[in-house]
């Protein structure tokens, strides 16, 4: 850390009084540093991070930190607040502020910069010596790790009336991460003055007497993004220190992920999976007692995981030891209990979660096509033939066609990935290969997942097959990759390609006849599945039927009535959100009002996921209330016949829209309905706490305290 912070970036008289004040003095630090070239551009993407998830901390910690296009480089900005200001956390303000920036699309760089920051913020005397700190220069240095906080500075705090709360606060947030053995042993030589500060850490305090405290490992990991992931770590995290629980976890999100310590695994006395596609090298985790649920679940009720995988340990329940060998890729699937419907679940979503990314770029440099050249640049020649720099029909060409190949890829993706979810790496070869034949007989996305499957099937039955020691180092190189495209090649082309063709031609001819009634029914139909998990499995399933349809260089008019009315679907969640807090701000809390200002923006960018905070919060009242607009929303677009050739884009991609102003009245229809029902359920509850006061701006401390929202990376 030693580049990202220097004392031009600290200010321990951070003056500002609200969240926003705070990350604009600081951000303008970083702008004078030249770490920051946009002040505006970049503040807009700290405050649609904050909007996602608060980033309070307990322990009077806030961390706002966002990837944006407006950084240069890594960097972290230091502010100390004597008031304290609300980041959401549950236990009140945060007197220390960190800001953190990382370039856009630097995700490793950005997970490392949080991770570092974290191990440092569990420690009491670094959080005390930040609190007593007198000049920015040495902040700095404690921050980089150049300067070693004392035993001196712990000491002063604690005497400080205004700071005991906070720090042992801190102290308390310490058990979200295993000890290191220095740190036990420094535990362990606690002096008698140091007990009381113990009681507020229920693991040192275990430590003091002997006794270590329950230890959980977990892996979190979700199909597309990094939202559900880390929003299921924190609230694990979170879980685990109330309930006096260790619990350290593996996130394996779009950035990749770092192994756990294998002493660290070895032990744990439990450990939980929150994930929705495969856990990756699941076998390090074998023989122990398990949990295993959808990522979901991890956010929605940590609590009772823990307690579960701690009555599991308690009866001496523990998944199946590891094999002398790797294992079988069914192992690292899923457990052996699992049922097979799970693990095909899991497998297709892998296949989805790789596809979706092709299919967003691919689909809005086909609909920009469209919009610069016209309806009739599909029929343009190549721009290697021709291309006139000075002609808005020559881009129009050239978007189009890198569009197009972007396209030619989902079917191989999509079967590839599949496979690998079956079979991990060795599975990828024959996917690819299958899915590209699919392509080749116009199997379509039928052929793709049958061959994804195919694939990964019969490399789980060529790894069960005792081989000889001399063959092993070939077998993933050379012969299973030759084996398995032979049979799938053979498969796809001689036996089940040409049915699967066939299903797949009468599926489109049976989608290009939709009218009337039934196209209104599938519109509801699809509404219905967007709005029922926001970003789930179903959802998921709704907008690859949707994509799937407009994955072709010339898709008919009923595939593009269907994207339409899927994506708008997915826009009634949040908008809906917003405008309840916005007419009825008195049924929701402080935290949730917050969110609704940044759900007006992620609703229009079609981002279902900006409702999660709100149905994670009171699922019974918001779920079935989005269903419904949802549904409405869905069955208006395909009667009023709006098509859309861009996959995404919410209403940035209007101008793309068949029939726009009908689409707009549909969305809005949805919207209305939405709010409607769930001002109307909340409205029957008792008044949330600390929701009514008069002054939606009084500060956070004066409110009874709200439950803590989990927090994603």
């Amino acid at each position: 850390m030693s580049d990202m912070i220097t004392a031009d970036l600290v200010d321990l008289d951070l003056s500002a009084d609200t969240k926003e004040a705070a990350a604009r003095a600081l951000a303008e630090r970083m702008v004078s540093q030249g770490r920051v070239t946009d002040l505006e551009g970049f503040l807009a993407d700290v405050a649609a991070r904050e909007a996602q998830m608060p980033t309070g901390l307990d322990g009077g910690i806030g961390i706002p930190h966002c990837r944006s296009a407006h950084v240069t480089e890594p960097t972290l900005a230091f502010g100390r607040s004597a008031a304290g200001i609300d980041f959401g956390a549950a236990d009140g303000p945060a007197d220390l502020i960190f800001l953190i920036a990382a370039p856009a699309g630097a995700d490793d760089a950005h997970l490392t910069i949080l991770s570092s920051l974290a191990r440092q913020l569990m420690n009491d005397e670094f959080t005390s010596a930040l609190r007593t700190v007198g000049d920015a220069e040495t902040a700095a240095a404690l921050i980089r790790g150049d300067e070693a906080p004392s035993a001196q500075s712990a000491e002063e705090a604690s005497e400080d009336t205004a700071a005991a709360p906070v720090a042992a606060s801190t102290g308390a947030a310490a058990g979200r991460t295993a000890h290191t053995p220095d740190a036990d042993a420094s535990t362990g030589g606690a002096s008698p003055q140091d007990a009381p500060a113990a009681d507020t850490a229920p693991p040192a305090a275990d430590a003091s007497s002997g006794e270590r405290p329950f230890r959980v490992v977990a892996v979190t990991s979700c199909p597309t993004g990094i939202a559900h992931t880390y929003m299921a770590a924190e609230s694990l995290e979170n879980a685990g220190r109330e309930a006096g629980v260790e619990v350290v976890v593996e996130t394996q999100g779009s950035a990749g992920f770092a192994r756990l310590d294998p002493a660290v695994i070895a032990a744990a006395d439990g450990v939980i999976f929150a994930h929705d596609v495969p856990v990756r090298d699941k076998d390090r985790f074998a023989g122990k007692p398990t949990v295993d649920v959808g990522v979901k679940a991890g956010i929605n009720r940590p609590a009772e995981l823990l307690a579960e995988v701690r009555e599991k340990a308690a009866r001496g329940e523990a998944s199946a030891p590891a094999r002398a060998s790797a294992g079988t890729p069914v192992d690292r699937a899923g457990d052996s209990t699992e049922g097979y419907g799970t693990k095909l679940r899991k497998w297709l979503m892998s296949g989805v979660s790789y596809m979706v990314p092709f299919v967003a770029a691919g689909g809005l440099l086909i609909a920009l096509g469209f919009a610069i050249g016209g309806y009739k640049i599909n029929k343009a020649p190549s721009v290697m033939d021709h291309f006139v720099w000075t002609q808005a029909d020559s881009w129009g060409a050239l978007l189009f066609q890198i569009g197009g190949v972007a396209f030619g890829f989902l079917v191989p993706v999509l079967a590839g990935y599949i496979a690998y979810g079956m079979a991990d790496r060795p599975g990828l070869v024959p996917g690819f290969v299958g899915g590209a034949i699919s392509l080749t007989i116009n199997a379509g996305f039928l052929g793709g997942l049958a061959a994804g499957l195919i694939a990964g099937g019969v490399v789980m039955a060529i790894q069960k097959v005792n081989i000889p020691a001399a063959m092993r180092g070939i077998m993933p190189v050379v012969v299973i990759p030759l084996i398995s495209s032979a049979i799938v090649g053979f498969l796809m082309f001689v036996v089940i390609g040409k049915p699967i063709a066939s299903a797949q031609k009468g599926l489109t001819d049976w989608l290009s006849g939709l009218t009337g009634t039934n196209a209104v029914l599938l519109g509801a139909l699809l509404g219905l599945m967007m709005c029922f998990d926001l970003g789930g499995p179903v959802n998921k399933v709704a907008y690859t039927f949707a994509t799937a349809g407009i994955a072709v260089s010339d898709p008919s008019d009923s595939a593009m009535k269907i994207m339409a009315a899927v994506m708008a679907a997915g826009m009634v969640p949040p908008l809906a959100m917003a405008l309840a807090t916005t007419v009825r701000g008195r049924l929701f809390t402080q935290t949730e009002r917050e969110n609704g200002k940044a759900a007006w923006v992620l609703g229009a960018s079609f981002i279902s996921e900006g409702a999660i905070p709100f149905a994670a919060a009171d699922p019974l009242r918001v779920i079935p209330s989005s269903m419904v607009g949802g549904a409405l929303t869905g069955a208006l677009s395909m009667a009023f016949g709006a098509t859309l050739r861009a996959p995404h884009g919410g209403v940035f991609v209007v101008p793309l829209i068949g029939n726009p102003l009908l689409y707009l009245v549909a969305i809005a229809a949805g919207v209305c309905v939405t709010t409607a029902l769930v001002v109307l359920l909340k409205g029957l509850r008792k008044p949330v706490p600390g929701a009514t006061a008069t002054d939606p701006a009084a500060p956070a401390a004066t409110a009874p305290k709200e439950t803590k929202q989990p927090i994603a990376a």
